[in-house]
């Protein structure tokens, strides 16, 4: 459990939003995830913050959750919260 409080973040957007006020979005998780998302894509989870390539999907974890793949929330359709996200 994270010291930091946001271990108790279960919504997507919330972990979007906690990861960007940080700045964190375009850092690499502690492990590498391959995920499926919610189309079928699968893909390599390679940022906090990541869309699907297919769909963009966004989905999201937070660094210190980053090691355990059922972490990785789904946050809506091309989600930025409250800045734009460059990856895909």
């Amino acid at each position: 459990m994270s010291c930091c409080g946001c271990s108790k973040l279960e919504d997507g957007k919330a972990i979007v939003d906690h990861v960007m006020s940080k700045g964190k979005e375009n850092q690499p998780p502690k492990v590498t995830h391959e995920i499926t998302c919610q189309c079928g894509e699968v893909f390599t989870f390679g940022k906090l913050v990541t869309n699907c390539p297919k769909c963009k999907m966004t989905y999201a974890v937070t660094g210190c959750n980053s090691i355990d793949k059922s972490k990785i929330r789904p946050a809506g359709i091309n989600y930025t919260g409250k800045a734009c996200i460059t990856n895909s």
